[in-house]
């Protein structure tokens, strides 16, 4: 989760009021955010904020809903947005690079170090989030004293046109910059492939900006600045939009006065940014009924405009007006969750359950629990790792077919968790490869959750890696392990393209096949940056305890 760092008396400023610290300690969790650093003595302030709300990873987007959470300002906060002559036009040569562009223009503010900082950072916050790395999002802030209208947004050759990029101090290509500049080097994996490159141009050729590389050196904001341009280019428009909606109202919220930009694109003319609140219906009934509680059309208004929001209930109905930089209400469930935060947990209350139960350990859980120490035992050391995991790790790397089965993450937070695994195997090379600096041998394996055919699964697996794991050490170690919970296996050949082709072999249990194990190809020792011979195993826990109860049964 992204972690906010801002200054203590600039959030009292934007606030309007001096809140003491320990407030700010007690209340900004209640919105979302988990106290990093907030020491007495200093001015600094770190909090790490939950990764759906966007619009809070700038002090300025913090103020704005501390001043609704803590009664100053309740309700929905609006901006005005003015019209200026300010013209943007979309090449069709953008489509097969990136196809899209929204803008907005924020005029008098009075810009200062903590302006710049915040910016920076709430840009860079959104890149990653939002932005997916800047590959679904990127955004720029431009000097619009320096450049004339209107604009162009196009796509060239990669070494048709030259400037001085951000932190440069000559003039370069687009294929210079991805080849040369820190920012292009850091960035490049997201044009891969593409033959043209996209820029945003002025009426006398001046480059604003290099999306989602970096901007040219002739728009850089300074304390001079006065107006600002910003431009978002992107893959999802509606992601575009609400970086631009977040960004352009933090810097309203600075006292800066929005102005549109006429977008002209596939012969239709757009006004950008589009502000206008978010209109959502829905029920007393059914926000008592997500979150469990009775609270009265009164107490339902009264929480909502907590949390910043415009309301209107009356006979059971609630209309409500949602900022237009509030990304994260997609559906009625969503506001009750807001209801149930601006009304305060604390206030739900306990009680004691209904019945009383006497537990006992799952039975899967203890059979677990015994695999654990005889892997310790072997000198395996237990890992833990997350249940996402992305196509390039779980199915290429370990040259497998990529399962169209598997669940996926319909707004993942980063590319590298965009899955629920199905395999094990590919998290402990990823853990291998991050300690691939370490002394070897290495030796790890996992009990966890795997999802096939919509069904978790309890899985174990296994890997070691050193300069001579070999297949005969794997099948020793899992005869071994079948052999200390009183099972025993045969084994067959088996070919599996993870594995080396002769080198890898199917377990069988009573009949049944249960895993597999074998010597790691080299391919996919390399896919995963290792250098050093792996040998591996998986197999199925839950398979592995019904055969041993219907063997103790028989």
């Amino acid at each position: 989760m992204p972690v906010i760092n801002f200054s203590y008396s600039d959030l009292c400023d934007l606030v309007g009021r001096d809140l003491p610290k320990q407030v700010l300690r007690e209340r900004l969790p209640m919105l979302g955010a988990d106290l990093k650093s907030a020491d007495e003595s200093s001015d600094e302030m770190s909090f790490e904020f939950f990764p759906n709300r966007a619009d809070l990873y700038s002090v300025e987007g913090i103020a704005r809903a501390l001043r609704a959470f803590l009664g100053n300002e309740p309700g929905l906060r609006t901006y005005a947005v003015g019209e200026s002559s300010v013209e943007l036009n979309v090449d069709p040569s953008v489509k097969e690079v990136r196809p899209f562009i929204w803008s907005a223009l924020v005029m008098g503010n009075e810009i200062n170090d903590a302006l710049i900082r915040s910016m920076m950072d709430l840009q860079e916050k959104l890149h990653l989030t939002v932005g997916r790395n800047r590959r679904k999002v990127a955004i720029g802030i431009h000097d619009y004293s320096k450049v004339k209208g209107p604009f162009t947004y196009k796509a060239v050759l990669p070494d048709e046109v030259s400037f001085i990029p951000l932190q440069g101090s000559v003039s370069m290509t687009p294929a210079e910059i991805l080849r040369e500049h820190d920012k292009g080097k850091a960035y490049a994996f997201v044009l891969e492939g593409k033959r043209r490159y996209p820029l945003i141009i002025d009426r006398n050729g001046e480059v604003l900006s290099f999306p989602p590389i970096i901007n040219g050196i002739a728009t850089a904001v300074t304390e001079d600045t006065k107006d600002i341009l910003v431009d978002c280019t992107g893959t999802d428009l509606n992601a575009v939009k609400h970086a631009v909606n977040i960004l352009t109202t933090a810097l309203a919220e600075r006292g800066g006065k929005v102005k549109t930009v006429k977008i002209h694109q596939d012969g239709k003319t757009m006004l950008a940014p589009d502000l206008e609140p978010k209109h959502t219906e829905t029920s007393v009934e059914a926000i008592n009924g997500w979150i469990g509680a009775s609270l009265s059309s009164e107490q339902v208004t009264e929480s909502l405009m907590r949390m910043g929001h415009g309301v209107r209930a009356g006979g059971g109905k609630v209309e409500v007006l949602t900022g237009a930089f509030r990304a994260d209400i997609l559906h009625p469930v969503d506001l009750a969750e807001d209801v149930a935060i601006g009304y305060g947990f604390e206030k739900f209350g306990n009680s004691l359950p209904k019945r009383a139960t006497f537990g006992r350990e799952d039975d899967l859980v203890a059979f677990s629990n015994s695999l654990k120490e005889i892997l310790v035992g072997l000198s395996y050391f237990e890992v833990v790792t997350l249940s996402l995991s992305n196509p390039r790790d779980q199915y290429a790397s370990m040259n497998q077919e990529d399962d169209k089965t598997a669940i996926r993450v319909k707004n993942p937070v980063s590319e590298e968790h965009v899955l629920v695994r199905t395999s094990l195997l590919p998290s402990l090379m990823t853990i291998l490869r991050k300690n691939k600096h370490r002394e070897l041998p290495q030796r790890v394996f996992e009990i966890g959750d795997v999802v096939r055919n919509a069904r978790n699964k309890k899985l174990l697996a296994a890997l070691s890696i050193h300069g001579k794991a070999s297949f005969t050490e794997v099948k020793s170690v899992v005869q071994s392990v079948l052999q200390g919970i009183g099972m025993s296996c045969e084994v067959e050949a088996l070919d599996n393209p993870t594995f080396l082709k002769g080198r890898c072999a199917g377990i069988t249990v009573g009949g049944e096949r249960v895993g597999m194990f074998g010597e790691v190809s080299p391919s996919t020792i390399t896919a995963f940056e290792l250098k050093y011979p792996v040998v591996a195993f998986e197999m199925d826990a839950e398979k592995l305890l019904s055969l041993r109860g219907k063997r103790s049964s028989g």
